[in-house]
């Protein structure tokens, strides 16, 4: 029998996820009730600017107080998507504190401070639910967090940020530089006015810490994730690449050691060969390889951001904490039990692919491998071309230690005939 006094939800923020938020839980109110056994009743919308025109927001919801929202204490589950890390940080602890549960799109603080959260979550028997906080409607917290609760992920590997990949993707496709793949995905909406937080690597970095932290069951956080951006790839990259039978993808790559002590995490372009699933992932969609032990590999794939995309998400936690609330019961909270390290990036291993400008003359070759083999890294192909006097080695490496193949490089610009490092890229995925 369903339950006929509603369960209330308050909103902190109305933009284009919150409006989309609003917009569902109006339209689909029967179907939201008959899912999770009682009706659900949105009780106030907290918001900056009263006075912009929401279509479809009830104006009478509409709040700028949003602390006296979270404070009314007959609020059920409070759904924030405002982002950053203040005032939501406190307006999620407040909300437990009065009895709230909490569902957040907000990566940027569950990166940062996610342990803190979780823990007033459990000190006062409430929820945190955060599976739009990663890939939009991608269905990825839940499953690794639950269904793979009794499995063990060894690797995380996947493409969380929908406009890097529509840049690479352009450049790839269209042999465009940078500057003109940016151009074209600001014009179509993809890009912000200020992209910096996708191309320097930062939205992928936060979303890299919570899938590592819930694959691994420990406690990784963004300032643990080696973080590089695109903005340094060019069309000769892309084309070294294509020449490799590959593609370049800015990744978000988690790894567990093989010894089972250490965890890395890190944010990076890198070339992956095109009979990858990743490879394949074209415009602005997300995709994230998952391998574990017993599960072997899998791959969650969608769109990763976007009002609709991001409030599927969101709904469906909502669905789930309101479940929850009627079973007087909490769903699963952090588990950082294995308390592994992170380990720096110098001691990740992998291959690389190198350009070198070279002097075209005999004996640079010999003295470069030299330079390799001095420092550990084998070489696993070269291929150089060059007239009047100046030449190009790209080298692809095996398997190497980042802390050694940075060695080889600063070794290698003290060479005269090295002319300077035209590129350096990793190559994953294999």
């Amino acid at each position: 029998m369903m339950r006929t006094r509603p369960l209330k939800v308050a909103l902190l923020g109305c933009g284009v996820v919150g409006s989309e938020v609003t917009r569902i839980m109006t339209t689909h109110a029967d179907d939201l009730a008959a899912r999770i056994g009682a009706p659900v009743e949105l009780a106030g919308i907290a918001v900056r600017r009263p006075d912009k025109v929401r279509e479809g927001v009830p104006a009478h919801l509409v709040t700028t107080d949003a602390t006296a929202l979270v404070k009314r204490g007959d609020i059920d589950v409070v759904i924030e998507v405002i982002g950053g890390i203040e005032p939501a940080r406190t307006l999620i602890t407040t909300a437990f504190e009065h009895g709230a549960s909490v569902v957040s799109a907000n990566k940027a603080l569950v990166a940062a401070d996610g342990a803190a959260l979780h823990a007033a979550a459990e000190a006062n028997d409430a929820d945190l639910y955060y599976e739009a906080a990663v890939a939009g409607a991608i269905p990825l917290v839940r499953p690794l967090r639950e269904s793979l609760a009794g499995d063990k992920v060894n690797r995380v590997l996947g493409i969380v940020n929908g406009t890097t990949n529509f840049i690479l993707d352009k450049m790839d496709s269209t042999g465009a530089g940078y500057s003109e793949a940016l151009d074209e995905a600001t014009a179509l909406g993809y890009a912000e006015a200020d992209p910096t937080a996708d191309v320097e690597g930062f939205d992928a970095a936060a979303k890299a810490a919570i899938l590592a932290g819930i694959a691994f069951h420990t406690r990784v956080t963004i300032d643990d994730v080696h973080r590089e951006g695109l903005t340094e790839v060019t069309a000769a990259d892309i084309a070294s690449a294509k020449r490799m039978g590959c593609t370049v993808k800015l990744l978000a790559i988690c790894e567990r050691a093989a010894d089972g002590a250490s965890v890395t995490a890190r944010v990076h372009p890198a070339m992956i060969p095109l009979t990858h699933p990743l490879a394949s992932v074209r415009e602005a969609y997300n995709a994230v390889f998952v391998e574990a032990e017993a599960a072997g590999q899998l791959m969650f794939y969608g769109p990763g951001a976007g009002g609709a995309p991001t409030a599927s998400a969101v709904l469906g936690d909502l669905v789930a904490v309101c479940r929850n609330k009627l079973a007087g019961a909490t769903g699963p909270g952090e588990s950082a039990y294995t308390r592994l390290p992170v380990s720096p990036m110098g001691a990740v291993v992998t291959r690389y692919h190198i350009s070198l400008d070279v002097a075209d003359k005999p004996g640079v070759l010999a003295q470069v491998a030299t330079i390799f083999a001095e420092h550990g890294v084998s070489i696993d192909t070269v291929r150089q071309s060059g007239k009047d006097g100046e030449a190009s080695l790209v080298i692809v490496t095996h398997r190497a230690a980042d802390a050694a193949l940075s060695s080889t490089v600063g070794a290698l610009r003290e060479l005269d005939t090295v002319r300077g490092v035209a590129s350096i890229m990793r190559v994953e995925g294999e």
